[in-house]
C-alpha cells in the first residue's frame, strides 16, 4: 500500500505510540483488503465502548493509547454499558460503574466527544453526501451509507479508533464506487401499517438479500425514524450495510435495477414477526430506543403515557442520547414519562448494557433490540409503540 511521506513518518513513530500503533492497524487492514492508499475521513464513530464488551484487556489497551493519543477528526462514541449519570437508578453495580467510568475517561483524554449514542447523525456528527467516514456501529454505518449517502465500511472498534488518531482509513470496500453497486432487486408488495413493520421488513429483506446490496422498490414514503429502524434491522439479519430505496434514499438513480429479483409479500412480514416474537404474555421489561430515540419518538411516548402508570414490577426504559434527553427535559416530555414511572437510559442501550439475568421478557419496537435481548436470555415481543405502552401499563402483551 502506498504511503505518503507524512504517513510513513507516522508509521515510523514520529508522532508517538498511539499514532504508530494506529498506522500499523490501518496498514495491516489495507494490505488484507488490497487497498492502494489511505484516504481522509471527515469523522469517526467508535464502537467497543461498553466495559461489558471490552473487559480489563480492552481497558488496558485504551489506557495505553490515551497516554499520548489525540484524535485528529470529529470522533463520537457508541453507547456505553450504563447511563453515565443515573446508573444506580437503572440497577448497575458499583463495580461495573467504576470500570465503565475508567473507559470513558480514557476516551475523553483522547479528545473524543463523550456522546455515547448509536445515532451520531442526530447529535451533530452528520457527514455530507459522498464524504468518507470511518464508523463502527452497524445501524449507524447503514444509515450513513444509505440514507445520508456517505461512504464507510463497518469498522471494528480498533480500526475506527486508529482512523481517528490518523485522520485516514484504507480505501477499500464501500469507499469504492465499484463496490457500492446494488446486486439484488427487492420488490416490496407488502403494506407497512405500523412502526415495527419496518423492523419486520428489515428482517425479511436481510434474509432474502444474503450479504448483498438491495435495490428496494415499492416503498412510497418513509420517515427518518422508520429508516433508522429499518437500517438497524436489515443489517442485523443479513444484508450488507448499504441499500438503495427508489425515490427515498440518494444514489438509487445512479444504478440500473438489478436483474436478480426477490419479492417481499405480506406473508414475509408476518413470518418476520413469527420469528422475532416468542410465546410469552407477562412482560417485565419494555425498552424503546434501539437505535436511540429521536426527540419526535420521545414526544410520542410522552403523549401515550400521559396520565398513566407503569405496572408494578415492570421496568420501562427510554434509551436515547443525553443531548436529545436535554431537549426532552425542556419540552416537558421527561417529566411526563418519569411521572408515569418510566426511566431514561441515556448513553446506553439494551444491546450493550449488562442485562443478562435481570429480565425475563422484553417488549420493544425494535427488531434489532429483540435480536440482542435474546442473547441476554430474554423472551421477546416486537410491536407498535402503542402496543409497547400498553404492555408497560398492564404488564401483559395482548
Amino acid at each position: 500500500m502506498y504511503l505518503t511521506k507524512e504517513e510513513q513518518r507516522m508509521l515510523d513513530g514520529e508522532e508517538g505510540y498511539a499514532v504508530r500503533k494506529s498506522m500499523e492497524i490501518l496498514v495491516a487492514l489495507g494490505e488484507i483488503y488490497g487497498a492502494e492508499r489511505l484516504i481522509k475521513v471527515g469523522s469517526v464513530q467508535v464502537a467497543g465502548v461498553s466495559y461489558h464488551n471490552l473487559g480489563d484487556a480492552g481497558l488496558e489497551f485504551l489506557n495505553e493509547l490515551a497516554k499520548d493519543g489525540k484524535v485528529k477528526v470529529l470522533t463520537t462514541l457508541n453507547p456505553a454499558g450504563m447511563d453515565l449519570e443515573n446508573w444506580r437508578q437503572l440497577g448497575i453495580s458499583e463495580d461495573f460503574a467504576k470500570k465503565q467510568e475508567m473507559v470513558i475517561q480514557a476516551f475523553e483524554k483522547m479528545g473524543i466527544l463523550v456522546s455515547c449514542t448509536c445515532t451520531p447523525y442526530l447529535i451533530g456528527n452528520l457527514p455530507r453526501y459522498g464524504e468518507h467516514v470511518a464508523w463502527s456501529e452497524s445501524s449507524a454505518v447503514t444509515f450513513a451509507n444509505s440514507v445520508l449517502g456517505a461512504k464507510t465500511n463497518r469498522e471494528g472498534g480498533p480500526s475506527a479508533l486508529a482512523a481517528a488518531f490518523v485522520g485516514k482509513t484504507p480505501c477499500y470496500g464501500l469507499h469504492l464506487d465499484e463496490n457500492r453497486v446494488p446486486d439484488i432487486h427487492v420488490k416490496v408488495e407488502a403494506t407497512l401499517t405500523k412502526f415495527s413493520d419496518w423492523g419486520a421488513l428489515g428482517y425479511a429483506i436481510g434474509k432474502k438479500a444474503e450479504n448483498k446490496i438491495p435495490y428496494i422498490t415499492g416503498i412510497r414514503d418513509a420517515e427518518v425514524d422508520e429508516l433508522k429502524s429499518f437500517c438497524a434491522s436489515v443489517v442485523t439479519y443479513g444484508a450488507k450495510p448499504l441499500f438503495y430505496m427508489e425515490g427515498i434514499t440518494p444514489g438509487a438513480e445512479r444504478w440500473p435495477v438489478p436483474k436478480d429479483t426477490v419479492t417481499v409479500e405480506q406473508r414475509d412480514i408476518q413470518e418476520a414477526y413469527d420469528h422475532i416474537n416468542d410465546e410469552v404474555s407477562d412482560i417485565d421489561f419494555i425498552c424503546i430506543g434501539c437505535p436511540h430515540c429521536s426527540i419526535k419518538e420521545i414526544a410520542e411516548i410522552s403523549c401515550l403515557l400521559e396520565g398513566k402508570k407503569i405496572a408494578a414490577n415492570t421496568e420501562f426504559w427510554v434509551a436515547t442520547s443525553r443531548s436529545v434527553k436535554q431537549l426532552a427535559d425542556k419540552r416537558g416530555y421527561t417529566a411526563v414519562i418519569e411521572q408515569a414511572g418510566g426511566k431514561f437510559a441515556c448513553d446506553t442501550c439494551m444491546a450493550v448494557a449488562p442485562l443478562k439475568g435481570r429480565f425475563k421478557a422484553l417488549a420493544t419496537t425494535s427488531a434489532k433490540g429483540c435480536f440482542y435481548s435474546r442473547q441476554n436470555g430474554m423472551k421477546t415481543k416486537m410491536g407498535s409503540l402503542e402496543e409497547c405502552i400498553e404492555a408497560a401499563v398492564t404488564g401483559k402483551w395482548r
